[in-house]
Order: structure tokens, then sequence, then C-alpha cells
């Protein structure tokens, strides 16, 4: 029987904002992810506010949720394609060919030829075989080199699997002329959560030296790609979009003063803050009366949507009933049986010691790279449920 004390304040979420209030009454049977459109809208009138001229491109990677890519469409929102299959997604809703970029520099070349065949002229490319690949399925397509970030000031670099270094680059304009392709720019990714404008001073003053001696060179290029690296907020303070963006755009515009088009590429700063999971507590529990740490089990783990998690880079941010209890530090895991479904081991998350079995929790800022990492049943747990608030 339910005991009722006179009194007593029943527990409850501490919520932000409209979307957490929402999240904090559902009731599903398994994680979901839930998404605010209007909150994407949002992001992207900000974003757009502070690069002003350069073209959004959304990566589609990030969350290609129906609803979301209608909305962007809407706003007049360009795209970055990472395949095919999302080329042909946003095509479907009505992108427009000249909206969307094939982004990938590891295509096959018959995704080349259909997104050829289909109106798409503009590829990124960072090898010679690749220029010699999109040359045979699109001859006299666009391209653009994609440079490699040497030192990274993001959170999560994303170097060493793509692009090129300078030497190579200038090399890759010649091949795609000699090649009957239009060699038109650079591109380059900063690094995921890149969390203050003023950090991508550095790699911009190295690729303005490349994109000078391009210049000297004979090459008339017209395009800077600056990629994704707009961040989220994952516990540590980062500007406003509108604010961020700008000040990035400025130092573009410093380093870069007559490059005719500018593209950036957000993803999780268009997203993230968009979507909020709901899940739930599976286990409290230690591991002998020497363990310093609780290990708190999640209904959701690395192999269910949060493999962000790996090597602890994106750091999720949690919040449940009993925040206002006694806290202490947890190892936190997820629910499959691989002893690698570990979210955060070396840097413990402050949870309510009081936490148990069966208790809710929801999982801020979750819209991006979620949905996506989670479409295989591993261990046969049900992909990530979705709900459009």
């Amino acid at each position: 029987m339910n005991m009722h004390v006179a009194g007593a304040v029943a527990p409850s979420f501490d919520v932000a904002n409209r979307l957490e209030a929402f999240a904090a009454d559902f009731e599903c049977d398994h994680p979901t992810l839930i998404l605010d459109i209007d909150r994407v809208e949002e992001q992207y009138r900000g974003l757009k506010a502070g690069l002003g001229r350069a073209h959004i491109h959304y990566a589609v990677k990030a969350n290609p949720q129906r609803e979301v890519l209608e909305r962007l469409i809407a706003l007049g929102s360009h795209f970055d394609a990472a395949s095919k299959g999302e080329v042909e997604l946003c095509l479907s809703l009505g992108a427009q060919p000249h909206q969307v970029s094939f982004g990938n520099t590891v295509k096959r070349a018959r995704d080349i030829a259909w997104a050829h065949e289909h109106g798409i002229t503009l590829f990124a490319v960072d090898s010679a075989e690749e220029i010699e690949k999109v040359a045979e399925n699109a001859p006299g397509a666009e391209v653009y080199v994609r440079l490699i970030v040497e030192m990274s000031p993001g959170d999560w670099p994303l170097s060493r699997k793509f692009g090129c270094d300078h030497d190579m680059a200038l090399e890759l304009l010649d091949h795609a002329r000699e090649h009957g392709l239009k060699p038109v720019g650079f591109s380059f990714h900063v690094g995921s959560q890149t969390r203050r404008a003023e950090m991508w001073e550095p790699v911009l003053k190295v690729f303005s030296r490349t994109w000078a001696a391009a210049l000297e060179n004979g090459h008339d290029l017209s395009l800077l790609n600056i990629g994704g690296g707009f961040p989220a907020f994952y516990g540590e303070p980062i500007e406003a979009p509108a604010a961020y963006a700008a000040g990035v755009m400025e130092l573009v515009e410093s380093y870069f003063p007559n490059v005719p088009r500018v593209m950036a590429e957000p993803g999780r700063g268009m997203v993230a803050e968009a979507g909020v999971i709901v899940a739930e507590v599976m286990l409290v529990s230690r591991k002998s009366d020497r363990d310093m740490h609780r290990w708190v089990y999640l209904s959701i783990g690395r192999f269910s949507g949060l493999a962000e998690a790996e090597g602890e880079a994106i750091r999720y941010q949690f919040l449940t009933e009993k925040d206002g209890e006694a806290m202490g530090p947890c190892i936190l895991a997820g629910p499959s049986c691989d002893s690698a479904d570990v979210l955060y081991e070396k840097r413990p998350v402050m949870l309510p010691t009081s936490l148990k079995s069966g208790d809710k929790v929801l999982i801020r800022n979750c819209g991006a790279y979620t949905t996506t990492y989670s479409s295989v049943c591993f261990n046969g747990f049900p992909p990530l449920g979705v709900h459009i608030l």
C-alpha cells in the first residue's frame, strides 16, 4: 500500500525546458529519444544569423529523422550527405540537387554515378583514386579537397581517417583539373565539439597558406568548406549559436577575405540539444566490499544509442527524480552482455546514492548521433525509439 506522509514533497525532475518536462512524464517500455523539431529550427536560425553569407549544409548523419530534414528543407538549408542513401533521402523529401553535396571522401563508383545522374554536382575528395572515380562517373563535376587537421582543438578530434596534407592537396587540385573536373576549393573538420570560436584560429591560419599556395599555382578557387565542429552543451560552457557562429565567421573573413563561397556543416550543433532520451536504471551494484564506486547499469548503452561515450569523449548529462538527495560517484554502464559496454569509468559520474532499479533517467542533449548508432538489435535489445514533440 502506498503511504502518503503529510507535508512530504513528491520527487520530481528539475526540468529546464518544455522538452525535458514532456520527457519527464513520458512513459515507454524501452529507451526512447524525444525530439523537439522547433528546437532544431531555433538552432538553425541562430547558426544562420551568425554565419551570415555562409551556406549551412546540415550534416545529415547527425540525425536523418524525416521531420528534422523536412523542417530544415522548409527553412532553406542545404545538406551534407555521406552516402547514396542520404542523398536519396534528401532529394525524396524535396531538397534540390544543388542543395546537396556528397561530402564523404570514400564513395563507391556506382554511387557517384547515381548521384550525378540525379543532379549532384559537388563532391569531396582526398586522394588521387577518388578523383579518378569522380572523373569517370561524374564528368565535369566540382570537387573540393579535404585537408587533414594535424592538431585538432575539438574534444573529439576527427583527423587521421580523412584528409590530406598541404603538398598532396596541391597535387590533387592539379590531378582533378587534368581529369576534366573543376577543383573549386578545400574543406576540413576542425574537430567535433570545438567549444569556443577562438579555437578555430590556428587551423584557419594554417590552411590559409594552402589556399594562397593554390592561388599561386594558378587555381581559381571559389569554395571554402569549414565543416562541422559546432558544439552542443554537455556540461562545459559554450557560446550561444549565433555568437559562436559569428566568431567563427569573423576569423574566416580575416584569413580568407575574398573567398566567394563559404560552406559550414553543423550536425551536433544543430540537433543535439533538440533531443532527450528517456531511459531507466536496470541495476545498482558493487563488485566487492572494497569497491570504491557503485556500478549503475542503464537500459541504454554504447550499442543502443550512446556510442559517442567511447573514450569518454562526449559526456552526457543525466537527470533523475532524486537529484536533490545525497550524491555519489558511480561507474555507468549499459545493459548488454559485452564488457565494452561501459559508458564512464575513468571519470565516474555523480548520481544520487538512493538510485535503484526501475528509476527513470533522462539523458540531456541526445539529439545527435544516437538513433542511427542504435540501428542493430544487439543482444536482442530493440533500437532506440523516437517520439516527435
